[in-house]
């Protein structure tokens, strides 16, 4: 064998290595970026899949916030109607007039004066303009006189300093009660769906 022939022979060897060792290194490449692909892949659908739940979380807010809006606008129409309503009634009320104004204060003093006893001195306030009927109607009673006015719709508010009583007879606490007493049938009736 010849130093030649041994020289080739190192050197095909030597080839041969080097092709294995770049085939090896290739493979190695394409192994390192198929995993680095995949990781790509795999990152990519994970923030994919955040990016969706972070959309589909604020739909849900802000539908969320749309329909609590809405309700909320619902029920300030609501409000707003009852009280027309209210303010309605409450000028019904004052225009109530001759024999009918007087039949219903003389109710709510009648009642009213079942409070006190009779030798008690008894003060009666009213409306400004039922002063003229507070008069007339507590010409029946025995100590019981018109002591001043007293901001209301009508009705009588009647007290006693010697029982410390003081009665609110007045179309204003009627209307509170029965407003209270019947707002959700009210409420009902004007807002049925």
């Amino acid at each position: 064998m010849s130093l030649e022939t041994v020289a080739e022979d190192i050197r095909d060897e030597a080839r041969a290595r080097a092709e294995d060792i770049r085939e090896e290194g290739e493979e190695r490449a394409e192994e390192i970026i198929a995993d680095a692909e995949a990781d790509a892949e795999e990152i990519r659908e994970e923030r994919e899949a955040a990016v969706e739940r972070e959309i589909e979380q604020r739909r849900e807010q802000a539908i969320s916030s749309a329909k609590l809006e809405a309700k909320q606008a619902r029920l300030e129409a609501r409000r707003d109607a009852l009280e027309e309503v209210r303010e309605e009634v409450e000028a019904a009320i004052v225009d109530i007039d001759g024999e009918r104004r007087r039949s219903l204060t003389e109710t709510l003093l009648e009642a009213a004066a079942e409070e006190f006893e009779e030798t008690e001195s008894v003060s009666v306030y009213g409306r400004a303009d039922d002063q003229e009927l507070l008069e007339d109607l507590l010409d029946g009673y025995e100590g019981f006189s018109v002591a001043g006015e007293h901001d209301c719709l009508g009705g009588v508010v009647v007290e006693s300093e010697e029982s410390r009583v003081r009665v609110n007879n007045t179309f204003d606490s009627i209307l509170e009660t029965v407003w209270e007493d019947n707002l959700k049938e009210l409420s009902n009736r004007l807002f049925e769906r």
